[in-house]
Formats: C-alpha cells, structure tokens, sequence
C-alpha cells in the first residue's frame, strides 16, 4: 500500500532517470569510443602525470653510489623471465651470470641504476621503440620484467645487510618504474586547460549520489516508511 503518491511518483522518476543516466554514461560515446569511467579515468591519469615525476629527484640520489661495486642475485619466474632480466642488466654494464630462473650480477652500481632510470625516463616519455630496440622486447614487458628484478634484489641486498643499496633500489622501482610502467601512453595535460571539466566531473559525482540517495529515500516515505532516532 502506498501511502503518499505524490512522493512516491517522485522518488520513482528520479530513480528511473539514474538509471537511464547511467545507460548513457557506460556507453561508448565519449570520445574514441569509451564509456565515462574511461574518459575520466583517462582524464584523470592525463592530468596527475606531471605530478608522478619523480625521476629527476630519484637521480640525484644515485649520485652517491657511482663507482661503488655491488654483486646481487635476482631469481625470474621461469628461464625466460631470467634471461630478460640478464639483458636489462647487461645494459649497465654489469657482469651477468644466467643459470635456468636465477641471475647472478656483478658490476658499478651507480652505472646500474643509471641504466634503469634512463630507461625509466624513454618510457616516462612515451618512447617505447627506443626500448624495444635496446631489449628486442616489447616494451612494458621489458619495464615489468625489470621491476621484478629490482624487487627480486632488494631482496637479496637485504639479506646480505646492504640496506642502504636496497633501499635505493627501491626507491628508482617505485619513483621511477613503476610510474613509467603505469603512465606509459597517455600524454601528460595541465590541470588549469582542464579544470571546467574536473570541476564538472567532481560536482556531478556528488549530485549523482545525491540522486540516488534521495530516489530510494521519497519511495521509502511514499510507501510510509520513515527513517527516525
């Protein structure tokens, strides 16, 4: 039994017209065929690139560790992983063992990490044929498989004690990589030529949760219910 039409009706048009919205909003039709959780995923990523720029200040960090020798052992998920792993690190000019998954290195540290980041930066940039060129890789592969090498010798330099070499490994892995990995193809926008539009995006996220909320709160009191403390 209902019993306030009025509030009802109201609260069922609302609720029918948040669902229609979102039938247009997953479909394909915002620009080169994406639904709008692409687009502002897509948006989002474009704008927040600048701000994932750590290489620069990652670099000045490696400057210590120039001449300074280093041996490690990174284990790959299979033989084929290790043998990409041995290529990255043969780039820095390191001596490289490979038996089946485990890659033994020996060689100038700072001249490793150096290596890393400057492919870091190619890829930062959008560059990907550089580094398929350099590894006969495609090109995320390569940076995935160098990220779990890196995270395979953090490992190993922390059980030999060498904490302060792994920990600079892990900071070129997660400012420096894994940024290069994730922001890989989208071209890097400023927020201010797009701030209609994140204005835009932010109000009416809030407004379309209020839809919702109030759709479902005037069909309860059109039914009778009321929400009371």
């Amino acid at each position: 039994m209902i019993a306030h039409k009025k509030e009802f009706t109201g609260g069922l048009l609302l609720f029918i017209a948040f669902w229609i919205v979102f039938v247009i909003g997953m479909s394909p039709i915002f620009g080169d065929g994406k639904n709008i959780l692409n687009y502002m995923d897509n948006l989002y990523n474009t704008i927040s690139k600048k701000s994932a720029y750590y290489i620069p200040a990652v670099k000045e960090k490696t400057v210590a560790y120039q001449g300074k020798m280093v041996s490690f052992t990174v284990k790959g998920k299979n033989p084929e992983q290790a043998a990409s792993m041995a290529k990255l690190f043969t780039a820095g000019q390191a001596k490289v063992s490979l038996k089946d998954e485990i890659v033994k290195v020996e060689g100038d540290f700072g001249l490793i990490l150096d290596n890393i980041i400057n492919d870091a930066e190619v890829m930062f940039a959008n560059d990907g044929k550089m580094i398929r060129a350099k590894y006969g890789l495609p090109e995320k592969q390569a940076l995935y498989d160098l990220w779990n090498a890196m995270k395979s010798a953090e490992k190993d330099l922390n059980k030999q004690k060498k904490f302060k070499e792994a920990k600079i490994i892990n900071q070129v892995q997660t400012k420096a990589v894994e940024p290069a990995y994730n922001y890989y193809g989208i071209e890097a926008e400023d927020i201010k030529s797009k701030l209609g539009i994140v204005v835009a995006s932010l109000a009416g996220y809030v407004i379309y949760t209020l839809w919702f909320g109030f759709s479902i709160l005037f069909m309860f009191e059109g039914w009778g219910l009321k929400l009371e403390h």
